[in-house]
């Protein structure tokens, strides 16, 4: 007989396996993983064929919360620093001036077709006024979608940065419907500013504070460099968020800073993350999926239909259009942003805070959003490629490299070099010494044993390294470094 836990193992281990599983129509068809997931957790719910009884939203918004910190940290990994340094200023403007003028513009419509108080509104407008990053790259490269670069960069950043700007918008009108008296509007800007301030700084201290720890700490096992590094961005989610700070923001900063540096176990590190993420996801939609009834939802059908239409064709154009007034985008890929609004998990997530203020229409604006998001879903996120090839945004057809005459590892750029004793990179890790890109230890001869050298390989004497520089000047500098250690 089979006790009430393995019950519960059993059901929740089924559901993610059969997410997992599902995800493959998303590979196949196109089709967002998240509405496979969502479509599960329903499946599985009151309404559904398991029957799954469950209405707690205080346990989904703390889900939500954990999950969320985990998927933006895994997105701010994935964030090449390089790629969106040159559209910086267009992806801060849409994360920021962008959300505000959605969810403006979105209130204007929940006001008259919801008939509900406008801070009631513009509270249902900041919910789903931020865009999901996995959603869209997700369709992409389901479809081997290849877009322009610089617009493939805007995009990632503006998705992947927005959401803290509509978490606060949301948190900010629920304290102003709940205590209208609490704040005046030159503190809510200054409540604004030392959260963003907070965060920023708090993210980048730790991104960049994260890698020299790993190079320096030379634990046993790989595993404890994971456990490390949860426990770091839990520390810096929690110290940001009790300190005034956005911690959402800091954790995403933080995964950037922490990818544009070299570190060891880098890449496994980043593959761990992401697949954290992805458990955090699944559990995350499966667990809203759960909290939706869906006989609830043809009651809000016509309006929020309305409201999502209102959101795709009128709000998100016009937001992006206005934040990108002065942009040197050309207006097709304006037009192409603003089609790229889908909207996903964190809009849920928000939409159940309200039920913690206990709103009078908690209920109303919960399957209102949930059932936009499943709009955005079905219509941007399936019309995506067309949209790309109708206003002209795809990437052109990368041409094969021919083979290069001769190869460039020529003799005379491999060199020996020895680790002799009293050697400056005894004891340290190549990850750690942060050599020049084109000073490269290819390969590492120890007690007659030859060893590919990894960012965590750590040098010991009597070490022999073969290593390829083609520049002179960059190898003798490097060999001075390693020898004798940096110039005070």
């Amino acid at each position: 007989m089979l006790g009430t836990l393995e019950v519960y193992l059993i059901i929740a281990a089924s559901l993610m396996l059969l997410s997992v599983i599902a995800s493959k129509l998303s590979d196949k068809f196109g089709i967002p993983a998240l509405f496979i997931f969502l479509g599960i957790g329903m499946l599985a719910g009151s309404d559904g064929v398991l029957g799954i009884y469950f209405d707690d939203a205080f346990f989904a918004q703390t889900v939500g919360t954990l999950a969320l910190i985990f998927i933006l940290f895994a997105g701010g990994l994935d964030t090449l620093w390089k790629s969106i340094r040159p559209v910086l200023k267009e992806g801060l403007l849409l994360a920021t001036l962008g959300v505000v003028l959605t969810a403006g513009l979105v209130a204007g419509a929940v006001y008259v077709l919801l008939e509900v108080s406008f801070l009631e509104a513009f509270l249902l407008g900041a919910i789903i006024s931020s865009t999901d990053a996995a959603a869209v790259f997700a369709i992409f490269r389901a479809k081997g979608l290849a877009i322009r670069k610089r617009l493939g960069s805007l995009l990632e950043l503006e998705s992947g940065s927005n959401d803290p700007m509509a978490i606060f918008l949301t948190i900010t009108i629920l304290q102003v419907i709940a205590l209208p008296q609490s704040a005046s509007f030159e503190e809510l800007l200054l409540e604004f500013l030392l959260q963003f301030f907070i965060g920023g700084i708090m993210g980048y201290g730790f991104g960049v504070m994260m890698p020299s720890l790993f190079n320096k700490l030379h634990l046993a096992h790989y595993g404890l460099y994971v456990v490390f590094s949860i426990g770091w961005v839990l520390l810096l989610f929690g110290g940001a968020t009790f300190l005034g700070g956005n911690g959402f923001l800091a954790v995403y900063v933080a995964g950037i800073c922490i990818n544009a540096r070299e570190f060891v176990h880098k890449k496994n590190l980043i593959g761990f993350h992401d697949g954290l993420a992805w458990v955090m996801q699944i559990w995350v939609f499966l667990t809203l999926g759960l909290l939706v009834f869906p006989s609830d939802l043809p009651a809000v059908a016509l309006p929020a239909l309305g409201i999502a239409l209102w959101l795709i064709f009128i709000a998100r154009p016009l937001g992006v259009l206005f934040t990108l007034l002065f942009s040197t985008l050309h207006l097709r890929e304006k037009l192409f942003t603003s089609w790229v609004g889908l909207r996903g998990a964190v809009p849920i997530i928000l939409a159940t805070y309200p039920f913690m203020y206990k709103l009078e229409h908690a209920s109303l604006i919960f399957n209102t959003v949930f059932f936009v998001v499943l709009a955005s879903i079905l219509i941007q996120g399936t019309t995506l490629p067309l949209m790309a090839r109708i206003l002209g945004v795809e990437a052109p057809p990368q041409k094969t490299p021919q083979e290069p005459p001769s190869s460039p590892l020529l003799g005379r750029t491999l060199k020996q070099f020895y680790i002799n004793e009293n050697t400056y990179a005894i004891g340290k890790s190549l990850a750690e010494l942060t050599l020049p890109l084109n000073f490269l230890v290819l390969l590492l001869k120890r007690e007659g044993e030859y060893i590919k050298p990894t960012g965590s390989t750590i040098f010991q004497e009597g070490d022999l390294l073969l290593v390829q520089c083609e520049d002179s000047l960059v190898f003798n500098h490097t060999f001075a470094f390693l020898t004798h250690g940096p110039k005070e």
